[in-house]
Protein backbone atom coordinates (compact mmCIF):
# COMPACT_ATOMS: atom_id res chain seq x y z
CA UNK A 1 0.00 0.00 0.00
CA UNK A 2 1.64 3.28 -1.17
CA UNK A 3 1.25 6.44 1.10
CA UNK A 4 1.69 9.75 -0.02
CA UNK A 5 0.68 13.52 -0.33
CA UNK A 6 0.28 14.46 -3.91
CA UNK A 7 -3.13 16.47 -4.00
CA UNK A 8 -5.55 14.36 -5.96
CA UNK A 9 -6.58 16.44 -9.22
CA UNK A 10 -10.93 15.84 -8.52
CA UNK A 11 -10.69 17.27 -5.51
CA UNK A 12 -9.34 20.88 -5.32
CA UNK A 13 -11.90 22.60 -3.53
CA UNK A 14 -10.77 25.77 -4.23
CA UNK A 15 -12.28 28.21 -6.71
CA UNK A 16 -11.93 31.36 -8.81
CA UNK A 17 -13.16 33.50 -5.74
CA UNK A 18 -11.94 32.08 -3.22
CA UNK A 19 -12.47 29.15 -0.90
CA UNK A 20 -11.04 27.48 2.20
CA UNK A 21 -7.14 28.00 1.21
CA UNK A 22 -8.10 32.01 0.61
CA UNK A 23 -9.19 31.85 4.06
CA UNK A 24 -6.13 29.80 5.51
CA UNK A 25 -8.46 27.03 6.94
CA UNK A 26 -6.47 24.48 5.25
CA UNK A 27 -3.55 22.49 6.86
CA UNK A 28 -0.73 21.36 4.62
CA UNK A 29 1.06 18.00 5.27
CA UNK A 30 4.64 20.18 5.78
CA UNK A 31 2.32 22.39 8.33
CA UNK A 32 0.86 19.36 9.96
CA UNK A 33 4.04 17.32 10.62
CA UNK A 34 5.82 20.59 11.93
CA UNK A 35 3.11 21.03 14.57
CA UNK A 36 4.50 18.08 16.43
CA UNK A 37 1.60 16.11 16.41
CA UNK A 38 1.66 12.85 19.28
CA UNK A 39 1.90 9.82 17.64
CA UNK A 40 -0.64 7.00 18.39
CA UNK A 41 1.46 3.60 20.23
CA UNK A 42 -1.30 1.66 18.37
CA UNK A 43 -2.74 3.05 15.93
CA UNK A 44 -4.74 -0.27 14.54
CA UNK A 45 -6.26 -0.51 17.86
CA UNK A 46 -7.54 3.01 17.71
CA UNK A 47 -8.55 2.49 14.26
CA UNK A 48 -10.76 -0.83 14.48
CA UNK A 49 -12.53 0.04 17.97
CA UNK A 50 -13.23 3.43 16.37
CA UNK A 51 -14.84 1.55 13.71
CA UNK A 52 -16.27 -1.33 15.01
CA UNK A 53 -18.09 1.53 17.35
CA UNK A 54 -19.54 3.55 14.69
CA UNK A 55 -19.69 1.65 11.69
CA UNK A 56 -18.70 4.57 9.31
CA UNK A 57 -19.94 5.42 5.92
CA UNK A 58 -18.15 8.07 3.49
CA UNK A 59 -18.95 11.40 4.82
CA UNK A 60 -18.67 10.17 8.60
CA UNK A 61 -16.34 11.89 10.97
CA UNK A 62 -15.57 10.50 13.98
CA UNK A 63 -14.13 12.24 16.61
CA UNK A 64 -12.99 10.57 19.62
CA UNK A 65 -11.14 11.71 23.20
CA UNK A 66 -8.13 9.56 24.32
CA UNK A 67 -6.98 9.37 28.32
CA UNK A 68 -3.41 8.60 29.56
CA UNK A 69 -2.44 5.11 27.62
CA UNK A 70 -4.68 5.80 24.65
CA UNK A 71 -7.57 4.78 26.99
CA UNK A 72 -10.86 5.69 24.98
CA UNK A 73 -12.74 8.23 27.17
CA UNK A 74 -15.86 9.51 24.84
CA UNK A 75 -16.32 9.32 20.83
CA UNK A 76 -19.34 10.93 19.04
CA UNK A 77 -19.99 9.90 15.07
CA UNK A 78 -21.67 12.50 12.28
CA UNK A 79 -22.27 12.88 8.44
CA UNK A 80 -20.84 15.95 7.41
CA UNK A 81 -21.76 16.82 3.81
CA UNK A 82 -20.49 20.39 2.69
CA UNK A 83 -20.20 22.23 -0.63
CA UNK A 84 -16.63 23.32 0.06
CA UNK A 85 -13.72 22.80 2.79
CA UNK A 86 -14.10 25.27 5.13
CA UNK A 87 -12.10 24.00 8.12
CA UNK A 88 -14.16 26.99 10.10
CA UNK A 89 -16.94 25.10 9.84
CA UNK A 90 -15.61 21.46 10.29
CA UNK A 91 -14.54 23.14 13.72
CA UNK A 92 -17.55 24.13 14.31
CA UNK A 93 -19.01 20.75 14.25
CA UNK A 94 -16.55 18.91 15.71
CA UNK A 95 -16.41 21.66 18.96
CA UNK A 96 -20.43 21.14 18.72
CA UNK A 97 -20.05 17.36 19.02
CA UNK A 98 -16.95 17.53 21.78
CA UNK A 99 -19.28 20.23 23.96
CA UNK A 100 -22.16 17.29 23.68
CA UNK A 101 -19.79 14.09 25.13
CA UNK A 102 -17.05 15.28 27.24
CA UNK A 103 -16.41 18.51 29.66
CA UNK A 104 -13.50 20.40 28.85
CA UNK A 105 -10.02 21.52 29.94
CA UNK A 106 -9.76 24.73 29.90
CA UNK A 107 -8.33 25.54 32.84
CA UNK A 108 -5.88 22.99 32.91
CA UNK A 109 -2.57 24.78 31.91
CA UNK A 110 -1.35 21.50 29.72
CA UNK A 111 -3.90 19.45 28.20
CA UNK A 112 -4.28 15.97 29.69
CA UNK A 113 -6.97 14.61 26.99
CA UNK A 114 -5.74 13.81 23.58
CA UNK A 115 -8.93 14.31 20.61
CA UNK A 116 -7.81 12.24 17.42
CA UNK A 117 -10.49 12.40 14.11
CA UNK A 118 -10.81 9.44 11.70
CA UNK A 119 -12.80 10.57 8.18
CA UNK A 120 -14.36 8.31 5.93
CA UNK A 121 -14.47 9.59 2.73
CA UNK A 122 -14.28 7.81 -1.02
CA UNK A 123 -11.34 8.67 -2.75
CA UNK A 124 -7.59 7.07 -2.30
CA UNK A 125 -5.31 7.40 0.53
CA UNK A 126 -3.62 10.72 -1.04
CA UNK A 127 -4.11 14.00 0.44
CA UNK A 128 -6.60 16.63 0.03
CA UNK A 129 -7.78 19.99 0.70
CA UNK A 130 -10.69 18.32 2.16
CA UNK A 131 -7.99 16.32 4.36
CA UNK A 132 -6.56 20.18 5.08
CA UNK A 133 -9.60 21.63 6.34
CA UNK A 134 -10.34 18.80 8.80
CA UNK A 135 -7.01 19.36 9.96
CA UNK A 136 -7.42 22.82 10.41
CA UNK A 137 -10.84 22.38 11.91
CA UNK A 138 -9.26 19.46 14.65
CA UNK A 139 -6.76 21.79 15.74
CA UNK A 140 -8.69 24.67 16.31
CA UNK A 141 -11.51 22.45 18.08
CA UNK A 142 -9.05 20.97 20.23
CA UNK A 143 -7.32 24.37 21.10
CA UNK A 144 -10.94 25.66 22.43
CA UNK A 145 -12.19 22.70 24.26
CA UNK A 146 -8.86 22.34 26.27
CA UNK A 147 -7.52 19.08 24.50
CA UNK A 148 -4.45 17.99 22.90
CA UNK A 149 -4.76 18.05 19.14
CA UNK A 150 -3.79 14.08 18.23
CA UNK A 151 -3.61 12.12 15.11
CA UNK A 152 -6.04 12.80 11.97
CA UNK A 153 -6.41 9.15 10.48
CA UNK A 154 -8.63 8.79 6.73
CA UNK A 155 -10.93 5.68 5.73
CA UNK A 156 -11.48 5.09 2.27
CA UNK A 157 -11.62 1.81 0.07
CA UNK A 158 -8.38 1.29 0.33
CA UNK A 159 -7.89 0.94 4.40
CA UNK A 160 -7.15 3.33 6.92
CA UNK A 161 -3.75 5.83 6.96
CA UNK A 162 -2.59 8.64 10.15
CA UNK A 163 -1.57 11.19 7.74
CA UNK A 164 1.25 12.33 8.63
CA UNK A 165 3.06 9.86 9.76
CA UNK A 166 2.75 7.01 6.78
CA UNK A 167 1.57 4.74 8.83
CA UNK A 168 -1.74 2.66 7.94
CA UNK A 169 -3.41 -0.62 7.12
CA UNK A 170 -5.87 -2.17 4.19
CA UNK A 171 -8.40 -3.35 6.97
CA UNK A 172 -10.65 -1.86 8.15
CA UNK A 173 -11.54 0.22 5.36
CA UNK A 174 -14.65 2.06 4.02
CA UNK A 175 -16.15 -0.66 2.61
CA UNK A 176 -15.85 -2.96 5.79
CA UNK A 177 -18.16 -4.85 7.83
CA UNK A 178 -17.32 -3.79 12.12
CA UNK A 179 -16.33 -6.46 14.16
CA UNK A 180 -18.51 -7.26 17.18
CA UNK A 181 -17.91 -5.65 20.25
CA UNK A 182 -20.22 -7.59 22.65
CA UNK A 183 -23.20 -6.11 24.47
CA UNK A 184 -23.34 -2.43 24.05
CA UNK A 185 -24.13 -0.75 27.49
CA UNK A 186 -26.68 2.05 27.40
CA UNK A 187 -23.66 4.85 27.25
CA UNK A 188 -22.40 3.54 23.63
CA UNK A 189 -25.97 3.45 22.65
CA UNK A 190 -26.91 5.89 19.40
CA UNK A 191 -28.47 9.45 20.56
CA UNK A 192 -30.81 11.53 18.29
CA UNK A 193 -30.21 14.78 18.85
CA UNK A 194 -31.84 18.16 17.13
CA UNK A 195 -30.41 20.79 15.64
CA UNK A 196 -31.62 24.62 15.68
CA UNK A 197 -34.10 24.12 12.94
CA UNK A 198 -35.78 21.20 14.81
CA UNK A 199 -34.64 18.25 12.54
CA UNK A 200 -33.68 15.47 13.97
CA UNK A 201 -29.41 14.60 13.87
CA UNK A 202 -28.73 11.55 14.39
CA UNK A 203 -25.07 11.19 16.29
CA UNK A 204 -23.31 7.93 17.68
CA UNK A 205 -21.30 8.47 21.04
CA UNK A 206 -19.51 6.06 23.41
CA UNK A 207 -18.14 7.19 26.63
CA UNK A 208 -15.64 4.26 27.94
CA UNK A 209 -15.85 3.67 31.59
Amino acid sequence: MTFGFAPHPTTSLTTATGGASRHGRVLEPAEWTAAGIPLLSNPREVVSGLHSRHSPVPSTAVIAVLGPEERLVASASFVQRSSSADGWEYRNALLSRLRRIIPHDLRRRTPVRTAVLMYCREGDERWTEEDGAWMWGLRDACTLHGLRCGAYITLTRGGWQVLGEGRGGRSPGSESRPERLGSVPPELAPLTLSTAGGAAEPLRRTAAR
